[in-house]
């Protein structure tokens, strides 16, 4: 693999880490299966670039991206929470939506940034980094949304919503708004993804309606490739596993990608995704297997000893 090829698989590892994120906060956190994702994505990146290209500054258009995506999650959450519509259905309703409303903010089916500044033009100019400036950048961003996140679900509103995703009838009945709380983490989840796709587009050139597709496929094996490699029993560790199986996923596809000897080619794309989300899920089954055998043998052990001795 050439040097551009890895910085570019880095680079799109860390982009779809904070997909990751999003997808944690409302798959895993929530308990919500969230299809929102592959409108929100694209519609980030065509706020973020229509806004550019009107002469918004790059780091307020970025922000519109992460409060488009956010409006969009809380619309699915509305539809969930108040109209009393299948998380599922009401999912996939607001992405149907989200592809007309892409067409709306640009106009066109893409808007190219060309030729205009963003955000990443700024680290050209501070720092000589070459190929790998946008991932020093980018790198920046997803700690530091990680350790926002991180110190959000450690508060008292993020318990409450970490309370609602394990036990909504314990939670209510301790007096939290379920309802909110689950507006609130949609809204959050979403955001990260809008902001993902502002970055995207910032970073490739271009924003395109139809750049979201497979996006909640790539969100997940992330996830799932982060608890196999990390677990997940903590915050903090389960985080941090959605940034590596994100950087790991990219690695692997540009790798296969890559490896013309076993005959793959860029059509493969969609084939080699689908083969690495089953092997990760079948190997996070396999670990959790083994967890509770573990635990016992470190209960059983001791006594077997105690046994032998007396």
């Amino acid at each position: 693999m050439s040097l551009i090829a890895l910085s570019g698989a880095c680079e799109a590892g860390l982009l779809f880490g904070l997909v990751a994120l999003g997808v944690y906060l409302s798959f895993r956190v929530l308990d919500f299966p969230d299809l929102t994702v592959d409108g929100s994505f694209p519609l980030g990146a065509s706020v973020a670039a229509s806004a550019i290209v009107a002469g918004v500054p790059p780091i307020i258009a970025t922000f519109l991206g992460f409060a488009a995506g956010a409006l969009a999650g809380l619309t699915t959450a509305f539809l969930s929470v108040r109209l009393k519509i299948m998380n599922l259905l009401a999912g996939i309703l607001t992405m149907v939506a989200l592809f007309s409303i892409n067409l709306r903010v640009m106009g066109k089916p893409n808007v190219s940034l060309y030729g205009v500044d963003t955000i990443f033009s700024w680290i050209d100019g501070i720092a000589a980094l070459g190929v790998w400036a946008n991932t020093v950048l980018l790198l920046c961003i997803v700690v530091a949304a990680k350790l926002a996140v991180d110190w959000f679900l450690a508060t008292k509103i993020g318990l409450a919503l970490r309370a609602t995703g394990a036990n909504p009838r314990m939670a209510e009945a301790q007096g939290v708004d379920n309802g909110r709380m689950i507006m609130l983490g949609m809204a959050l989840a979403n955001g990260l993804v809008g902001l993902a796709g502002a970055l995207y587009a910032e970073s490739q050139g271009v924003a395109d309606v139809s750049m979201g597709i497979g996006t909640i496929v790539t969100g997940l094996a992330a996830v799932i490739i982060g608890e196999t490699v990390v677990g997940a029993g903590s915050v903090m560790r389960a985080t941090l596993g959605c940034i590596l199986g994100a950087l790991i996923y990219r690695l692997v596809i540009a790798l296969a990608l890559d490896g013309g000897v076993i005959g793959i080619q860029a059509q493969d794309l969609n084939l080699v995704t689908a083969v690495v989300v089953a092997v990760a899920v079948v190997a996070s089954k396999a670990r959790l297997r083994k967890l509770p055998a573990l635990r016992r043998s470190r209960f059983t052990e001791p006594s077997k000893v105690e046994g032998t001795a007396t």
